[in-house]
């Protein structure tokens, strides 16, 4: 107990002192999860040892829950804040960058950790398959704020977060498909992949996501026509479809991410963003409040020692990821895309896909699942370098972006 009121109270002085220097830190490169990251390494065992995660239980059960529930809540964020028109707009394009981008993202992740670490074919594709997803936690402060509106248009930002938000809950399907390899035999694996998991796990995640979200935003709009909900109700609302979708997922058995964003998605067609525009300060506000904690625990459970076991294999993994698993992709693909018009947008895109809360969720359910402490060894080295990189580079490269391609969000059309 003791342990646990440690943690809330770190915590929460962290989000207290982020908030109080927010201003300065939104003009700074160091965006708060990378300070986040930082002080949990600070406070984590092999420093301060104010917090150990292993002296309060599990600690790959503990991240997991953390991770959904930051998960949840800013996939909902993620999907009220694009322009309910965007999917129905963009449809062509967002297959196309889900549909083909994540087998490529996959394909590229796996095979590195299988050339580099030398790792059984179905481990690396199974690593491979945890790193996949763009991270929209992670995402945010790259697409959201003044420093993006006035340097990134529109077309890019919504693609961003459509992308990460639904790759997230897609992403169990290869994850899972590597699970079933490593542990059953082949033809088994596959037939429970097909029935189970697609069928079951992901397409009802998606059926039961959208009509939840559709109920909830028509006895949203009900009530408002009955004038029986208050206003400063409507962002509890929204945060509390986070946590519904989140708890109704797993009881169900289902991929409980996909069931958030499919509901949020079908909310927001339900409900305009009109009718939202005096909370989306509230909503980022909710979104950052349980986002901050995730990376502090991130910093605390660094095992350190498996990544010195790893070496330099390791750090070339890491720098491979980074640079080839998504921008790669992007240029493959940007054909495709209408959205990315050119090498500068696909660059910008393909390196805007960091690893990091979805990434923590799927290795700790799987090294539970496993029993395998080199699956969080080599996920938490590559989601820490895409933390720091994506981190420093987000506000400067940004900048470049509107300097070099002339895209700001005020000259041409937007999405």
């Amino acid at each position: 107990m003791n342990d646990f009121n440690v943690i809330v109270t770190l915590l929460g002085g962290t989000i207290l002192l982020l908030g109080l220097a927010s201003k300065r830190l939104a003009a700074s490169p160091f965006p708060p999860t990378l300070l986040a990251l930082l002080l949990g390494v600070g406070i984590g065992p092999e420093a301060l040892n104010l917090i150990d995660l292993d002296r309060l239980g599990d600690r790959a059960d503990l991240l997991e829950k953390a991770a959904r529930l930051a998960l949840g809540i800013g996939l909902v964020g993620v999907a009220l804040r694009i322009p309910s028109r965007f999917p129905r707009e963009h449809w062509r394009s967002m297959l196309t960058l889900i549909g083909l981008g994540m087998p490529l993202m996959w394909a590229i992740s796996g095979l590195l950790v299988y050339l580099i670490l030398g790792l059984p074919f179905w481990l690396a594709a199974l690593i491979g398959a945890v790193i996949t997803p763009t991270d929209p936690v992670a995402a945010s402060p790259i697409v959201t704020g003044p420093v993006a509106e006035e340097n990134i248009p529109d077309r890019v930002r919504h693609a961003i977060s459509f992308d990460s938000g639904a790759n997230d809950g897609l992403g169990y399907l290869f994850v899972f498909l590597a699970y079933l390899m490593l542990t059953r035999h082949a033809g088994e694996a596959l037939s429970h992949w097909v029935l189970t998991t697609m069928l079951w796990e992901v397409g009802v995640a998606t059926l039961s996501g959208l009509l939840l979200g559709y109920v909830c935003g028509k006895l949203l709009r009900a009530a408002e026509g009955l004038g029986s909900i208050k206003s400063d109700w409507r962002l509890v609302y929204t945060v509390a479809l986070g946590f519904l979708a989140v708890g109704a997922g797993k009881l169900i058995h289902s991929d409980e991410v996909l069931v958030v964003f499919a509901a949020a998605a079908a909310f927001d067609q339900v409900v305009s963003a009109q009718d939202r525009k005096n909370e989306e300060q509230g909503q980022e506000a909710v979104n950052r409040f349980f986002a901050i904690p995730i990376f502090v625990l991130l910093g605390v459970a660094i095992p350190w020692g498996g990544w010195q076991a790893l070496g330099w294999k390791g750090a070339l993994l890491a720098v491979a990821v980074l640079l080839l698993r998504r921008p790669l992709t992007l240029l493959l693909l940007r054909r495709f895309l209408p959205e990315v018009r050119n090498v500068k947008d696909a660059l910008f895109v393909g390196w805007f896909g960091p690893i990091a809360v979805a990434a923590i969720y799927y290795a700790s359910l799987m090294e539970k699942k496993l029993g395998q402490p080199l699956v969080w060894d080599v996920v938490s080295l590559v989601a820490c370098a895409s933390v720091v990189a994506h981190g420093l580079t987000g506000a400067p490269l940004t900048r470049l972006y509107g300097r070099v391609a002339g895209k700001r969000s005020k000259a041409g059309p937007q999405a």
